[in-house]
């Protein structure tokens, strides 16, 4: 779709965006960052390459802004999971991973995008160890939240951290998920799921 002198209008700009996000997850999910080619997302999405740098200033912002709509699913996840107050706060926790086990499954089990950068970049490049330190923190911090209303309702020990459980959880969510893209299997990620409740959280 074009305008009265045939550049492209809004809504097909920010469609080719959102087309170059969503093979930019794929693509990075499959192969990590120093793998997927500016030219091959080309391809995969019709797109020319005028058109990627007037969305993106280089791969790493588009990687970054990639980060960036993954976390927002992630959040929207937890906010759905964390948001059903007529359940349990541990109930609501666990509904967390489980949705997020879910949208793994429906990626065929590639792991998670955060650990998965994490690993390959966060030593090399400062931005992304920022971004995916913060994603890490910010998830934690809405988990220590429901963890802390467990703790006072008693569904937790007195002596329970709820900052320190929930940074636990993560990073055995984090081992799972790794081990799940090595497997392409689900019971890692369930393994993780049934731990964390049997031991982390008593």
């Amino acid at each position: 779709m074009t305008g009265p002198i045939g550049l492209p209008t809004d809504d097909s700009l920010h469609a080719t965006k959102r087309r170059l996000l969503e093979v930019g997850l794929a693509t990075l999910l499959e192969r990590g960052y120093n793998a997927t080619g500016i030219q091959d997302l080309l391809v995969a999405t019709s797109v020319p390459k005028g058109s990627f740098y007037h969305h993106f200033a280089s791969k790493e912002d588009f990687a970054l802004q990639v980060v960036d709509r993954y976390l927002a699913e992630v959040h929207g996840l937890l906010d759905q999971a964390l948001g059903d107050t007529e359940r349990a706060p541990l109930e609501r926790v666990r509904a967390f991973f489980e949705r997020v086990l879910a949208m793994y499954a429906a990626q065929g089990y590639l792991g998670s995008l955060l650990g998965l950068l994490g690993q390959e970049l966060a030593a090399v490049n400062t931005a992304f160890r920022r971004r995916i330190e913060g994603a890490f923190d910010g998830i934690a911090r809405k988990l220590a939240e429901a963890l802390e209303e467990a703790r006072r309702r008693g569904d937790l020990p007195a002596e329970a951290d709820p900052l320190q459980t929930a940074d636990l959880m993560l990073d055995g969510w984090e081992g799972a998920a790794s081990r799940s893209r090595l497997l392409r299997s689900p019971a890692p990620l369930e393994a993780a799921i049934e731990i964390s409740f049997k031991t982390v959280l008593t």
